[in-house]
């Protein structure tokens, strides 16, 4: 499991609930996202993201989002997910996303999603800030930093 999150600087771990199954005995697909959700949140905490959103108005809204699924979750189980950070362009950046069964010890899913920098007090999409590019880039240097950061 610890091969298939290298280079992840935030790994989550969450129990899979009885509840989160559907009519087909499978965790559902909506889900995925809930765990990604909470992975990127993770990320945010250690990038000091709500920090600069309080001082500045300056935060993210999801652009998109996407999630291949590879293998059925199934209660019980708990899944480790992992996010970082590929890309920062001008005014937004993407995340990548892994969903490891620890029952299974495989990949259950991956996904993306792009992140646009947004001034909730002007309304309206801007730069990524400088602080913000420099967390992102500290942080996954810990796990060896990815091209375009």
């Amino acid at each position: 499991m610890d091969e298939i999150l290298k280079g992840f600087p935030v790994v989550v771990e969450f129990p899979i609930a009885w509840g989160e199954m559907d009519a087909q005995q499978h965790v559902n697909n909506v889900v995925y996202f809930r765990y990604i959700e909470n992975a990127r949140i993770a990320y945010y905490d250690k990038i000091g993201a709500w920090k600069l959103m309080d001082e500045s108005g300056i935060g993210t809204v999801l652009a998109s989002t996407r999630c291949r699924y590879r293998i059925p979750l199934t209660y019980p189980d708990t899944v480790s997910v992992g996010a970082k950070v590929t890309k920062v362009e001008e005014d937004r950046f993407t995340m990548e996303y892994r969903v490891v069964s620890h029952r299974l010890g495989k990949l259950a899913a991956e996904g993306k999603g792009v992140l646009v920098t947004f001034d909730f007090r002007e309304n309206r999409k801007t730069l990524v800030p400088e602080e913000l590019k420099t967390n992102i880039s500290s942080l996954e240097a810990t796990v060896g930093e990815p091209e375009g950061i």
